[in-house]
C-alpha cells in the first residue's frame, strides 16, 4: 500500500509519501504526477520519503523521472531512505540489481 499526500501553499508543494512505491501504487504515483506537474512548475518541490519502507524498479524510475523534471529536495531519515534519495539523484543510471 502506497499513501500520497500533496501538502501545497503559496510557493511549495510537499509529495508526502508512505508505504511501498512500487507495482500498481508506483503507476498511480505517476499518474498523479502527469496531473500535478503543471501545477508545480513555479514551485519549490519537495519529496518526502522519510515514510516510505520499499521502492521497486518501477517505482524509483518515477521517483527519478520527478526529480529529473524538477529537482526536488529529497527527505529521508533512514539509511534506507537515504540509499533510495541517491538511487533517484542518480545520474542517468539504472536502479541497483536487487537479484542474487
Amino acid at each position: 500500500m502506497l499513501r500520497i499526500y500533496f501538502q501545497e501553499n503559496s510557493n511549495a508543494i510537499v509529495i508526502k509519501l508512505e508505504g511501498r512505491v512500487a507495482g500498481p501504487w508506483a503507476a498511480e504515483l505517476g499518474r498523479l504526477w502527469e496531473e500535478k506537474a503543471p501545477a508545480v512548475a513555479q514551485k519549490k518541490l519537495s519529496l518526502d520519503l522519510r515514510e516510505t519502507t520499499f521502492a521497486d524498479a518501477t517505482g524509483i524510475q518515477v521517483l527519478r523521472a520527478i526529480y529529473s523534471q524538477t529537482r526536488a529536495a529529497i527527505l529521508t531519515g533512514t539509511p534506507w531512505t537515504e540509499y533510495l534519495a541517491e538511487e533517484v539523484a542518480r545520474k542517468n543510471s539504472q536502479p541497483a540489481d536487487t537479484e542474487s
